[in-house]
């Protein structure tokens, strides 16, 4: 955008574009090779975002969690209190689990008909075992409802695999980072069916790969539009100007990030809020532009 800016702001401070468009050129066709530069970083962008980037940032993002966040990790729970779709019908509470140990302070798996509760599996210190998939207890209780009645049986340990796993019991931030677009749609999918209370996180991840791409055109109209016209500031207004827009840019779309994950807005229209707003900007400018 600044490049942009800097260069077309040279052109109109030599009088080369008034030289243009005296000699019969539209500004539109003035506007066709930074369409075409804008369309390839574009192209270039989304398929980074998509595709290249997610994947390169496996390594860092494994080295981020065994050495700069171990600490962190180790003495402290992942989520005070999780409470997970596994199936239709079937839910699972988690309290106080602790990553270094692997242990919940407290587990129950629930399961519905109609609305109803009809059975309760619970255990304290239950423990996780990241090779077999399983949770395990040396005591659990067992409950069942059945109209009116409520059958106890508090004798048998717990050793039970239900579709979770640890890693999507907190911090699956940096997860969703490491996957390519289709990853992570089918992640969503599952995360949604789960009952996940961080889908809006992972929408805004997959909307920002995008956004950004798409902003890229918006802001070269802006830039050409902005920088084409001949001012007594010269280029150092329009960069200056340019600079303002850019941050403004990046500062509305921080913005709508965090009303999206505070669930304020929906992902789809926090994210592409500053676009939507920087578009119109972007027309009031080209129908500005020197013609």
């Amino acid at each position: 955008f600044i490049a942009c800016i800097f260069f077309t702001s040279k052109m109109a401070y030599q009088t080369e574009i008034v030289a243009m468009l005296s000699g019969g050129m539209s500004f539109r066709r003035l506007m066709w090779p930074y369409f075409v530069s804008a369309l390839l970083i574009a192209s270039l962008s989304l398929t980074l975002n998509l595709w290249v980037i997610p994947v390169s940032q496996r390594a860092q993002v494994a080295f981020e969690m065994k050495y700069i966040k171990k600490r962190v990790r180790e003495h402290a729970t992942v989520n005070r209190h999780i409470y997970r779709q596994i199936e239709p019908g079937t839910f699972a509470y988690i309290r106080d689990y602790t990553e270094q140990t692997r242990t919940a302070a407290f587990f129950v798996l629930e399961t519905y008909e109609n609305g109803t509760i009809v059975s309760s599996l619970e255990a304290a210190n239950a423990k996780f075992d990241p090779e077999t998939g399983r949770w395990s207890a040396p005591k659990s209780v067992y409950r069942k409802f059945e109209d009116d009645k409520e059958i106890f049986n508090n004798t048998q340990a717990l050793d039970t695999l239900i579709n979770l796993n640890t890693s999507e019991l907190g911090r699956v931030e940096e997860l969703v980072k490491t996957m390519d677009i289709v990853t992570l749609g089918h992640f969503i999918q599952q995360q949604r069916a789960k009952g996940s209370d961080m889908i809006a996180r992972f929408e805004v991840e997959r909307h920002n790969r995008f956004a950004f791409p798409a902003s890229t055109f918006i802001l070269t109209i802006i830039g050409v539009s902005l920088s084409s016209r001949k001012v007594r500031g010269g280029t150092g207004l329009h960069i200056g100007i340019g600079i303002v827009l850019a941050f403004s840019f990046i500062l509305f779309s921080k913005f709508g990030e965090e009303f999206a994950k505070g669930g304020l807005l929906p992902p789809g229209i926090a994210v592409w809020i500053p676009n939507i707003i920087y578009s119109f900007i972007a027309f009031y400018l080209y129908k500005k532009a020197p013609k």
